[in-house]
């Protein structure tokens, strides 16, 4: 379970919605494909899968996915295979070239994308300091 879902209090609407989207898997794919009734499952599912990557396809991904703006599970997820490129497969040098992978720690702050939303406001015209973080607590 999430942790924001744990401090937003939510665990047994969260748990229920997932149950419900189990469910819904389990009736679709008795009639169509489960490569089909896949698609019904909520994306808050964390399912196991396997990836392959060039140099130039990892390093696109993993910069872009490290941003602050990206969302905090694939910012973490793109650290660790970064270090993982480095340490684990031994391609220390194309791990080096990755220059704008962000192994910085935005997941406390809870203001990743603000900045990025008061860009957008000022190219619509509107006052960015309307765009205040939410009191936490």
């Amino acid at each position: 379970m999430p942790e924001s879902v744990v401090d937003a209090g939510a665990e047994e609407v969260y748990a229920a919605a997932m149950a419900r989207s189990a469910r819904l898997y389990e009736l679709l794919s008795e009639r169509f494909r489960p490569s089909q009734a896949s698609y019904a499952v909520a994306l808050a599912y964390r399912i196991r899968y396997a990836m392959q990557f060039n140099a130039r396809e990892a390093m696109h991904l993993l910069e872009l996915r490290t941003s602050p703006q990206g969302h905090p599970e694939y910012r973490k997820v793109c650290q660790q295979m970064h270090r993982l490129i480095g340490e684990q497969a031994g391609h220390g040098a194309i791990a080096a070239l990755m220059g704008y992978v962000d192994q910085a720690d935005y997941e406390h702050q809870g203001l990743e994308r603000l900045a990025g939303e008061r860009r957008a406001a000022l190219r619509r015209g509107e006052e960015p300091d309307s765009l205040r973080p939410m009191p936490q607590g």
